[in-house]
């Protein structure tokens, strides 16, 4: 396995990163503690989860599973564990976003569920600009409005969310912080009052990334750059998509695909790629995102012990330049702004 520092941070975690998103909605507890058990066979470190993983969404089942694995024994110490904070976790306007009453109540629940006394990565799940996602009402309560003063900026400020993660930090209950699906600007604001403060800030950012949607390359990965933040990818394989898809439908083993003719394609002219080179679509989907400098790691988030080994092949897959230069023409990128879009 190979290991690598996150972000400008000296720690260094794996170079896949087990997400957990699947254990109890998809996966069983008895299935989750195998995978846990054999990723940590493989040298797989990085373990990332989140307050409102599990079934119901808020429900903290995710980080419970997680918790009573670590309570086996021998294993906290072995692990990075990441998890993330602002969703709604119950009804109220409070039980929710980035205040610093949240934010507080948020890392206290997920110690308790995950059986830990610390965290090592705390992630900021969205930016809180101060309204409730429409699927978040029902969880909120349908009765309750935000109301903004109409000379204040809605949303809790980087100087308020700060102050209470160092707090934290202070008490030992997270060692980093990192962000999730934050714009570049987001990126830049927060290292730039961390830096104010005198605070190490954000080491990680989050965010979808994969050969289908390359969008963070317009302004999150140079903010990324620019600023030491270490890039995690959820969602590399673009829901499957990039796993072989089309073969899948073929062959019967995975129900029917809705893509229009470009995207049909585009997996059409993927695969043929892969069947080139003789490897597996999936692993050369994540290769490609090792490839970037900036990506820390994918989060690979099986459902089965099949899927987590085969993740492994991606690690001894070297892309030559010519591969990268058609992987481009199939999926074409964006470069970074402006240069994208005004020369």
């Amino acid at each position: 396995m190979q290991y690598v520092e996150l972000g400008r941070s000296g720690l260094r975690v794996s170079r896949l990163c087990l997400g957990t998103m699947n254990f109890g909605p998809q996966t069983d507890e008895a299935e989750s503690f195998a995978i846990m058990d054999r990723a940590l066979e493989m040298g797989i470190s990085f373990f990332d989860t989140a307050d409102r993983y599990g079934a119901p969404q808020g429900s903290g089942q995710t980080e419970e599973i997680v918790g009573r694995w670590l309570a086996q024994g021998g294993r906290r110490e072995r692990i990075v564990l990441a998890t993330k904070v602002y969703g709604p976790m119950g009804p109220g306007p409070n039980n929710r976003g980035l205040s610093a009453y949240h934010i507080r109540r948020g890392c206290e629940d997920s110690l308790r569920r995950m059986k830990t006394d610390h965290i090592d990565l705390y992630q900021m799940h969205h930016i809180d600009l101060g309204a409730i996602a429409p699927h978040h009402i029902g969880l909120v309560g349908e009765d309750v409005e935000f109301v903004n003063a109409p000379h204040l900026t809605p949303g809790t400020s980087f100087d308020e969310i700060w102050q209470a993660m160092e707090q934290l930090v202070r008490e030992g209950k997270i060692t980093y912080v990192g962000s999730s699906n934050f714009a570049g600007w987001n990126i830049a604001q927060a290292c730039e009052i961390a830096k104010a403060r005198h605070f190490l800030g954000l080491v990680s950012e989050q965010s979808v990334y994969n050969l289908t949607k390359r969008y963070l390359e317009l302004e999150v990965i140079p903010a990324c750059r620019a600023y030491g933040v270490g890039l995690i990818c959820w969602s590399p394989l673009a829901g499957g998509l990039l796993a072989g898809a089309l073969e899948k439908a073929a062959s019967g083993r995975r129900s029917s695909l809705q893509l229009n003719d470009v995207q049909r394609d585009q997996l059409g002219a993927y695969e043929d790629l892969c069947r080139e080179l003789g490897e597996p679509p999936a692993a050369v989907a994540l290769a490609w995102l090792l490839h970037n400098p900036v990506v820390t790691a994918p989060i690979i988030g099986p459902r089965t012990m099949d899927q987590l080994e085969s993740s492994l092949r991606a690690l001894e897959i070297q892309l030559s330049d010519e591969v990268l230069a058609r992987l481009n023409e199939i999926f074409p990128g964006y470069g970074p702004a402006p240069m994208a879009y005004a020369w």
